[in-house]
């Protein structure tokens, strides 16, 4: 018998081949981009000087699980979502994925550039401005290493979802309770179109009144163009963020002394933070205390409100009124405790 000739696979075949080993991976959304979708992209967060000859994006999504998110609902649990919710996905789940993915295609002949949700040596910070003393290009045609790729818009660019006003990607199935990685590689696959399905942000600003910073602006917003279609999302207050993030807000009174965050007397804790100082940071980073109040969990109450979100549960998300913490007498309560407990003299007060 003659062996039977090898065909090889059309480009579509190839696509179809590739998401589903995606999917065996773990992720739970996978989506194509051109290279072509980030012509807009500055020069500084352009993935095509990673690789010049790169001719799809890969993007794969990672659900958030909604069960993380109760026990910050609840008030009684903090650190599953900075554990499971973030820094498993970013720092153990993702990584595997994306590397894995990445041996798949490189077996096949194809140079893949694997990237997990973190570039912690980026040349610029979160507002776009390159950092001082950091790096400089190797060439005079290059950005300075490292390059930072805007992977929200590369997830827009892949046909995963929306932006939202809260500049957070939101998903039919899942909100915006998703963290994403990318493969960069030779391999030409098929695009996905861009998302043009039921509208998933509203602007109902549910996200804006949550944000326990008040860091998401109503009314100043950021424009964009990418593949062609034109983003808008709210201003976002970075400053105001990162502080509220940590479940931190600054003492507004000058006599008052936080202890909230170590080397500050600046910072108490806010209206969300049960903690008397900072926790400690879980895999290196994340000390999610904010829980993603407004950009994550109130959108999400919203999303499910309006029924638009396909991934469905047998109860609803937000089932209680969400609680404050009364810290109206902080430096009091402080003064109570022993000297060298929590909220004086801690090893969990770490930064």
């Amino acid at each position: 018998m003659q062996p039977k000739s090898y065909t090889e696979p059309t480009r579509a075949e190839l696509t179809a081949e590739i998401k589903k080993y995606t999917k065996t991976l773990g992720a739970d959304l996978v989506g194509i981009a051109s290279m072509d979708r980030f012509d807009n992209a500055p020069k500084q967060m352009d993935p095509r000087y990673i690789m010049p000859e790169a001719k799809s994006c890969i993007v794969v999504g990672f659900r958030v699980l909604r069960g993380s998110l109760r026990g910050i609902e609840e008030g009684t649990f903090f650190s599953n979502y900075s554990s499971m919710g973030y820094g498993g996905i970013t720092y153990v789940f993702m990584p595997s994925a994306v590397v894995n993915l990445s041996r798949y295609i490189e077996d096949m002949g194809y140079e893949a550039f694997p990237m997990g949700h973190q570039s912690d040596w980026r040349a610029i910070d979160n507002e776009g401005r390159l950092r001082t003393g950091f790096s400089k290009p190797v060439a005079p045609d290059k950005p300075a290493p490292d390059i930072m790729v805007h992977l929200r818009l590369a997830a827009f660019a892949a046909g995963l979802g929306e932006i939202g006003w809260s500049k957070m990607l939101i998903t039919p199935e899942f909100g915006p309770a998703l963290r994403v990685g990318l493969v960069l590689t030779e391999m030409d696959l098929e695009p996905d179109p861009i998302y043009s399905g039921p509208k998933l942000c509203n602007k109902c600003m549910a996200c804006v009144r949550a944000c326990p910073g008040q860091a998401i602006s109503a009314t100043s917003s950021v424009k964009v163009t990418v593949a062609g279609h034109e983003l808008e999302w709210g201003e976002i207050d970075l400053d105001a963020c990162d502080v509220a993030f940590r479940g931190a807000e600054e003492s507004q009174d000058p006599d008052r002394t936080g202890h909230y965050i170590k080397g500050s007397d600046r910072f108490r804790p806010n209206h969300i933070s049960p903690f008397f100082n900072a926790p400690p940071k879980v895999y290196g980073a994340g000390k999610a205390v904010c829980g993603a109040g407004g950009c994550t969990r109130a959108c999400l109450a919203s999303l499910e409100a309006r029924d638009v979100l396909s991934h469905k549960f047998k109860q609803k998300f937000r089932r209680r009124k969400p609680w404050t913490v009364d810290w109206s007498n902080y430096e009091g309560e402080i003064a109570q405790l022993p000297r060298g407990t929590v909220g004086i003299n801690t090893r969990l007060d770490t930064d």
